[in-house]
């Protein structure tokens, strides 16, 4: 019996080591042999580098003393080191649930960016039991022009979206939403209503994508669009 395609998992750290253990650990439970866990790290002053080299897993791949002071280069710095057939995205501080990886490899046998929903907590309690129930998550460029639902921390795709994708133009306003406008464009994407993602909402998130209300004002909503629909012609040159 031949083993499954490789699954590429790339995550940017930066003084992540209050909850890294516990989400490197959910994340190996589901890998194979040959996968990966490729670790940008962007010149993290805490223990970061030091709990996941503990872990002593040539699954995980560290690139350590980068200087990029922005997640969104920190995570091409990370997709570019992937060699997976299947890559898919993870925050350094949530909890990936039990049957992610194989419920996303089951859905790229029909698509090539795959979201799934996720529950939101905090150290108290449980704030969201699915946010797709609260925001309307699903495919679409004028959907997501208006309210982006290509969370990061949810999301997988196959390696030919990377093709069109890197590199990463210099002022998208994140990551996520840029390959979420790539995927509209070239390929198909599918939303799962099913949380394999337990984000942790705390008081030093990097993004605020699984906000229901962003706080961005809307001059700077209307900026980030704007960073996005501009690109359309280099894409189109891909």
């Amino acid at each position: 019996m031949s083993r499954r395609k490789k699954v590429s998992v790339c995550i940017a750290t930066f003084n992540g080591a209050k909850y890294l253990y516990k989400q490197i650990n959910s994340i190996l439970l589901q890998m194979e042999e040959q996968d990966e866990i490729i670790i940008s790290d962007d010149s993290s002053t805490d223990n970061t580098l030091h709990i996941l080299k503990s872990f002593n897993d040539k699954r995980i791949k560290i690139y350590p003393n980068q200087a990029f002071k922005n997640p969104i280069f920190n995570f091409e710095n990370a997709l570019k080191n992937a060699s997976g057939d299947y890559i898919l995205l993870a925050d350094q501080d949530d909890i990936w649930v039990a049957g992610k990886v194989e419920a996303f490899i089951n859905a790229f046998q029909n698509y090539d960016m795959v979201v799934s929903d996720h529950v939101v907590f905090n150290e108290e309690e449980i704030v969201y039991k699915s946010f797709f129930e609260l925001v309307p998550s699903k495919p679409g460029i004028v959907h997501n022009l208006k309210k982006n639902t290509y969370y990061g921390c949810c999301m997988g795709f196959k390696r030919e979206i990377l093709k069109k994708a890197l590199p990463f133009p210099k002022d998208i306003p994140m990551h996520d939403i840029w390959l979420g406008f790539v995927s509209d464009i070239y390929f198909k994407s599918t939303f799962i209503n099913y949380p394999y993602t337990l984000y942790r909402k705390h008081g030093s998130n990097v993004s605020n994508a699984t906000e229901i209300y962003s706080g961005n004002t809307i001059w700077i909503k209307i900026k980030n669009r704007i960073n996005i629909i501009k690109y359309l012609p280099l894409l189109l040159t891909r």
